[in-house]
């Protein structure tokens, strides 16, 4: 087999997950809503398999402190609705907003601080702005429309030019210039109201993070579950974020699900575990199956930083190099020291006592917090790029296929179970086959058109193990094993197939 090709086209990824049920389009059937997915029956196990693992390695075999003993972290799930007030206090209401442009002629929204724009370094003519990825079409304007060479021009940030600039900008949807508006704040929450009347006392939102509700809940678990600190509490939800701009597939959009925890520790000990979970959660990626070379930590600057870490020891993010980012990289997951703001925060906006009484030291504090947060919804895509692959097939005349490499912990079907034929008790067979493995192992029995195209479907949707039930299963009880990523096949008694399997899943993993 030839090298998997290198750099997934979004193209070709997104028709996969259209066309095998990873990932369709919401309300399709009624030209979709912007910002909003719906995962098919394959996306929905391939999300839920990465949900396991974040929710095993995090709160049920959480991992081993620099003490040499394994960390203290608790499980929860809090409503998407809190008490508004909850928002006040977070700084959600007062600055969870983003600058955003709209474009008079189209209509269109952007977020300002996504738009770039060629600005011509000899100060002639216009601007062109486009969104990133986007950079091919911003340069037939130059070329066709302005008659000159892109690389007459520099690449610069929209919200780095100066206000009387903009008449000269021509938007990204646009062919002349000067319909962009000046940057307006837009705060990111969705509203809602509770209950019957659509009041501004019933007036409440839709949570633009999981992490608040964790915070609400940090003195029911220290009253309740006997913990004591350093410990965590881990959640995974969806979130609502009104994005101006969602765009490249499923990584913005405006639902998604967050895994997040927020670990509470003496302010002494924040640079200590801020380290260990970095640490930490780079390894729990890379167990994912993701290449390390794709991979990177980036130091917010200071101007970047959070209001909640201002003062903190810092934030890191996790980057992932991204079809539509590459060679650059975009964020996968952000590792932030939240210092004591939030739990402070709630303190004074409930007047609930939030501090910790240490019964060793008599101490008494209000802990800071390291946050580990990631989107599922984002894993769910890193994971498919990963696997992604299209290969030449040696020896079959140029033949050609197109697998997904998952895991084997997180392919969404284990195994597929065939017969060869429906004929001579064959069928029969792979059934009872099938039926035994299904009660252990997530599998599927497909029996339509030829095993070369048999395999070929399987492929595409990153089945690690395909049995073939043959001639040789009716005489002589063996079974025909084809592996994924090999292609090689071997021949094992039906005595032994569920230990095979089991045995090589647990290999892989």
């Amino acid at each position: 087999m030839s090298d998997a090709t290198q750099h997934v086209s979004m193209e070709s990824l997104v028709s996969l997950c259209k066309r095998r049920g990873f990932v369709y389009p919401a309300s399709e059937i009624y030209g979709g809503l912007n910002g909003f997915w719906d995962y098919g029956p394959l996306g929905v196990q391939l999300k839920n398999n990465i949900r396991d693992s974040w929710w095993k390695c995090t709160v049920e075999s959480p991992p081993i402190g620099p003490d040499g003993r394994p960390v203290s972290i608790v499980g929860l799930d809090s409503s998407i609705i809190q008490n508004p007030k909850t928002w006040v206090a977070s700084g959600h209401v007062g600055g969870f907003s983003d600058p955003m442009v709209d474009d008079r002629e189209t209509k269109q929204r952007y977020r300002a601080d996504h738009v770039k724009v060629y600005v011509p370094r000899d100060g002639q003519g216009n601007a062109f702005a486009f969104m990133p990825g986007d950079e091919a079409e911003a340069q037939k304007k130059i070329k066709r429309g302005a008659k000159r060479n892109p690389d007459d021009y520099d690449v610069l940030n929209l919200t780095s030019l100066a206000l009387d600039q903009y008449g000269n900008i021509v938007a990204p949807s646009t062919k002349e210039a000067g319909t962009l508006t000046e940057p307006r704040e837009f705060n990111l929450m969705f509203m809602t109201y509770v209950g019957a009347l659509a009041d501004e006392d019933s007036k409440a939102y839709l949570r633009p993070e999981t992490a608040q509700g964790i915070f609400l809940n940090y003195k029911n678990v220290l009253d309740t579950m006997r913990v004591k600190v350093p410990f965590g509490i881990a959640q995974i939800g969806k979130s609502f974020r009104n994005e101006v701009t969602p765009r490249n597939f499923i990584f913005r959009s405006r639902e998604f699900e967050q895994m997040e925890m927020e670990w509470f520790c003496h302010e002494a000990e924040t640079q200590k575990w801020y380290d260990f979970w970095k640490d930490e959660r780079m390894k729990w990626w890379r167990s994912l199956g993701v290449t390390g070379d794709k991979l990177r930590f980036r130091d917010h600057e200071k101007d970047e930083l959070s209001h909640y870490a201002k003062n903190g020891v810092g934030t890191v993010d996790i980057e992932y190099q991204y079809p539509f980012t590459a060679p650059d990289y975009g964020e996968l997951e952000g590792i932030a020291h939240r210092s004591n703001f939030d739990l402070s925060a709630h303190q004074e906006h409930s007047g609930q006592n939030m501090k910790y009484h240490d019964e060793a030291t008599k101490e008494k504090f209000i802990p800071h917090v390291i946050e580990p947060a990631s989107g599922l919804t984002r894993a769910v895509l890193v994971v498919l790029c990963e696997a992604y692959r299209e290969e030449e097939v040696d020896g079959v005349g140029g033949d050609k296929r197109t697998v997904l490499k998952f895991a084997p912990h997180l392919a969404p079907t284990k195994v597929a179970v065939f017969p060869l034929v429906k004929k001579d008790g064959m069928p029969e067979k792979a059934t009872a086959i099938y039926d035994d493995l299904r009660t252990e192992m997530t599998a599927t029995y497909d029996a339509g058109g030829a095993v070369g195209r048999r395999y070929r479907r399987q492929d595409e949707v990153g089945t690690p193990f395909c049995v073939t039930v043959d001639g040789d299963t009716i005489s002589q009880d063996t079974v025909t094993v084809r592996d994924r990523d090999s292609m090689q096949q071997e021949k094992v008694n039906t005595s032994r197939l569920k230990t095979y399997l089991r045995d090589k899943l647990a290999a892989g993993v």
